[in-house]
């Protein structure tokens, strides 16, 4: 039988969705069920990572070292993993440290022309003989021969394998076949996909990835993300069992951890919104959804102008300081024009 191995980020993408407050009630109780499920890789912490917590990203109610801590105390199988942005993390401060908390798993982001910059991380978590993914975001940008080149680097550094996220949920499962079929042919490592669901593509991408050769899979219980949520992990869980691939996953129990999310953790579950629509067809990174809607709404500018004019600009996630200047541009002509 055909085997894929699926991460579970219920507990860092669904971060993004409740602007970075989950409690440690709701890390413990998700973890505890996500391990009963047999998930074989949970990752935990800040949407963006690492260090990430910020008044400009956003403020975690929850230290890394708290969250880190909470969830690997229910794990008896599943490995506990986290997320990593270079110039967010640090080796010393953020990467160091988690290890020693007992971190098994790296996702080290990046965006998708960017993977040099995490050349020193990758090196200094294998040196410490822990497992490390690289994840190239918004790979909707370049085209796939410069993807195949930042794949290399990655591969180069000692990565385990390439995760292409689909940041902006913009992609179509012609659009990820495509990409991932190239990457297979050309790694010596796995290649994985992240999807976003603002176009409603984000089983169908997922799908289209395994069907391609992709080896690794990354979605969240109930879609629980930035922006309309990422692929549904209990979802995937049934259509890999219906086509004859193994997961790992036992999917009563991974049923029981989504319901446990919908229930009892989220009080609003993403959903494929107007907005979530505009931010995949203007390929602009899922997770500024709730800063844009703030911001338009601030300075009396229409949110689906603001996100058609930062893809335009080609904002990219970290430079969400040019959402304001972005919409205060807009603003000023809206004025100009009146």
């Amino acid at each position: 039988m055909k085997t894929i191995l699926l991460i579970d980020s219920t507990l860092r993408d669904g971060n993004h969705a409740i602007r970075h407050q989950l409690n440690k009630d709701q890390i413990v109780k998700y973890a505890a069920a996500a391990d009963q499920a047999g998930i074989p890789i949970l990752i935990v912490g800040h949407g963006n990572g690492l260090g990430a917590s910020s008044l400009q990203i956003g403020e975690s109610l929850l230290s890394d070292k708290d969250m880190i801590n909470f969830a690997k105390g229910q794990l008896k199988k599943t490995k506990l993993g986290v997320y990593c942005i270079p110039g967010f993390a640090t080796v010393k401060r953020d990467i160091g440290p988690a290890i020693d908390l007992g971190v098994d798993v790296f996702c080290v982001g990046c965006h998708c022309t960017e993977a040099d910059t995490t050349q020193s991380h990758i090196g200094y978590i294998r040196k410490r003989d822990k497992i490390v993914y690289s994840c190239l975001m918004m790979v909707h940008m370049i085209p796939q021969e410069l993807l195949l080149q930042e794949c290399l680097k990655a591969q180069s550094y000692g990565s385990s394998g390439v995760i292409l996220m689909d940041s902006a949920g913009t992609l179509l499962p012609s659009d990820v076949k495509e990409r991932v079929e190239f990457l297979v042919g050309k790694l010596d490592i796995p290649v994985g996909f992240h999807a976003h669901n603002n176009l409603g593509m984000a089983a169908a991408n997922s799908v289209a990835a395994w069907e391609a050769g992709a080896g690794i899979l990354d979605a969240c219980s109930r879609g629980f993300g930035a922006g309309s949520g990422n692929a549904q992990l209990e979802v995937l869980v049934a259509i890999l069992s219906r086509m004859g691939v193994e997961t790992g996953v036992d999917l009563y129990k991974m049923l029981d951890a989504s319901d446990l999310l919908e229930h009892e953790i989220a009080a609003t579950l993403p959903v494929t919104t107007s907005t979530g629509i505009v931010s995949g067809m203007a390929g602009v990174f899922s997770g500024f959804i709730k800063h844009v809607e703030r911001i338009s709404t601030q300075y009396g500018v229409d949110v689906r102008d603001v996100l058609f004019e930062l893809g335009k600009r080609k904002v990219v996630a970290g430079q969400e300081d040019l959402i304001v200047q972005t919409t205060i541009d807009l603003a000023d002509k809206l004025r100009r024009s009146e």
